[in-house]
């Protein structure tokens, strides 16, 4: 026989002792249930983990040996009981098991020093708990991109190691604390993670380590500490009056439920009314607000608030100009000012190149981007890259050089998602050869995609722009606009993208009074595969001569600027040729 559903409970099954209990002896029966439960219960108050589903949990427990050893308690009760039981029960091992964990293992390294004594550099079974709460902890450092992590108090050896894991390969965790809370072995454990190099741990007295910290101008993107500690207030208190913490920067409290215990009334627990009172102190700071996650043993999230309330400004000594400036545009910060969020761009040439760049580049920004190239497997291959990061995408085919091809263009664009606020027009081509050889066919190819294609684009997307009284439109012309690049020889391509910046200008002056501005990016020369052949090695070399950085431009070095012209940070800036060379052109 089996206990109810008491043989699934925490992995302990009663199977085993079935085999002493006789049918025909109540007696002995009960008394074998009563000998299993009370095992198992050892066993499951000794494993609970310090959480407030681990308190309700052990209660429960205590409330169902009760009611097992009670004849006048109904079985419904029992039943009731053994529910929430497997609730409370089951609650913790699923969290852990649903946070995904992708962190490799220590290598379980044993060595001996020089005294003989044996070391292990590998952390421990009891080092690698609380992997949920070092899940929650990557996420959030994802979603901030942190770069800088002040870590206070006693956080498990696997936290610690899931942090570092995701931050970037020049990030920085600064880990103190009163004591080594690993062991003696603590750092030797870290440096056998290939993220150990990205902890620093800081041993001495915390107030003195976040005074040098201070007085070193740390800043930091996230700040955890561990509320189960002396003085936790006191170092929450420090990070916000000295400004460790930066303006968009998330701290993280740990334990801030004590086992669901701050709750409860009639509490004399000092640590638990030290809790509750860091709780209220925080959630009444005016700077900041405040939400407690009730996972594992309570995780308060606290940010700096949007705007800072007017109490906290008629606080200062200094009288605060509260302008734009202040608040921020519309009250949205610079970087908010960057987002394109719910914009819709399209950029022609995007299968490759500076054009793959753009796209990607708008996408991560928040747009929605339709990939245009003249090669549709191309353009296809973009879009598959821009799915893999959740970006919305559409890849589309089309010869800018005709008008029927640009109008189709458009209007898919316009079908899919309503209209157009971002038209990149990037798509162009070079044919190389001296101007006395050059072919009208060849001249007349190099404009009709240089200069009569993004003409076209521009005619058909500033239509749109301009009925909706807004738009950003950005072209690709060249360094080649305001210098003579050599020893290669192009004169069509020169005389084009010069014509790329002039009728940028023009469009430009002309229409921004109705809410679409026009500008240009002139790159230097571009690291692409197109020329990266062993024929062009010598001319590669050659241009760098040229080039004052010392290098060619990659694609990405165009990124943040097509970001900034189609976002409204730019809002102010029309006819711009946005030089971007390495500085080429002013030699």
């Amino acid at each position: 026989m089996t206990i109810g559903k008491y043989s699934a409970i925490g992995n302990i099954a009663f199977a085993p002792k079935t085999a002493y209990f006789n049918p025909g002896d109540v007696s002995a029966d009960f008394d074998m249930l009563t000998y299993c439960f009370t095992e198992s219960l050892l066993f499951l108050l000794f494993s609970i983990s310090e959480t407030p589903a681990g308190l309700i949990a052990e209660n429960l427990l205590k409330a169902k040996e009760i009611a097992l050893n009670d004849s006048c308690v109904p079985e419904q009760l029992k039943n009731y009981l053994q529910k929430a039981l497997d609730v409370a029960l089951g609650l913790d091992p699923y969290l852990d098991a649903m946070a995904t964990s992708k962190r490799k293992p220590s290598p379980d390294h044993s060595s001996r020093d020089a005294g003989g004594t044996e070391t292990r550099a590998s952390l421990q079974a009891h080092h690698t708990s609380g992997s949920l709460n070092g899940q929650i902890f990557k996420m959030f450092m994802h979603m901030i991109r942190a770069r800088r992590i002040l870590l206070i108090g006693k956080l498990k050896g696997y936290s610690i190691l899931a942090i570092a894991e995701e931050l970037p390969d020049d990030g920085r965790i600064f880990a103190c604390a009163e004591a080594p809370y690993l062991g003696v072995n603590s750092q030797e454990a870290f440096d056998y993670s290939s993220d150990g190099k990205k902890i620093s741990m800081r041993v001495g007295p915390t107030a003195d380590t976040l005074e040098a910290l201070h007085a070193e101008d740390e800043h930091f993107d996230i700040v955890f500490i561990d509320a189960d500690q002396r003085n936790a207030f006191n170092y929450y208190s420090f990070v916000m009056d000295n400004h460790l913490l930066r303006m968009d920067g998330v701290v993280c409290v740990e334990n801030t439920l004590m086992k669901g215990q701050v709750c409860l009334e009639n509490i004399s627990d000092e640590n638990v009314l030290a809790v509750r009172k860091l709780n209220a102190v925080i959630n009444s700071d005016p700077r900041v607000e405040q939400v407690i996650l009730p996972v594992q043993s309570g995780l308060s999230i606290i940010r700096r608030s949007p705007a800072p309330p007017d109490a906290v400004i008629e606080s200062k000594v200094c009288d605060v100009v509260r302008d734009d400036v202040f608040w921020g545009h519309n009250r949205r910060r610079i970087l908010d000012r960057l987002r394109l969020d719910g914009k819709v761009a399209y950029v022609t040439g995007a299968g490759q190149g500076i054009g793959r760049a753009f796209a990607h580049a708008l996408g991560e920004a928040g747009a929605k981007v339709a990939v245009v190239d003249l090669v549709l497997a191309k353009a296809e291959a973009v879009v598959c890259e821009l799915s893999l990061k959740g970006i919305k995408s559409i890849a589309l085919t089309a010869d800018v050089s005709k008008p029927e091809d640009v109008q189709r263009m458009v209007a898919a664009v316009v079908a899919r998602w309503g209209t157009v606020h971002i038209a990149c027009n990037n798509a162009g081509i070079n044919l190389n050869s001296a101007s006395e050889d050059t072919s009208l066919e060849e001249w007349d190819k190099t404009f009709n995609v240089n200069l009569r294609g993004l003409f076209l684009c521009c005619q058909a997307a500033g239509r749109i722009m301009l009925n909706q009284g807004y738009g950003k439109i950005i072209n690709t012309a060249s360094m080649a606009s305001l210098i003579v690049p050599h020893p290669q020889k192009q004169l069509a391509y020169n005389a084009s993208k010069a014509g790329v910046v002039k009728l940028t200008q023009t469009l430009g002056t002309e229409w921004i009074d109705r809410g679409v501005k026009v500008n240009c990016i002139s790159p230097g020369i571009v690291d692409t595969p197109l020329i990266r052949s062993k024929e062009l090695r010598p001319l590669v070399r050659r241009w760098l001569v040229d080039i004052p950085a010392g290098r060619l431009a990659q694609a990405t070095d165009l990124q943040a600027a097509v970001v900034y012209l189609a976002s409204e940070a730019s809002d102010y800036m029309t006819g711009h040729n946005l030089v971007i060379e390495g500085g080429q052109s002013l030699w």
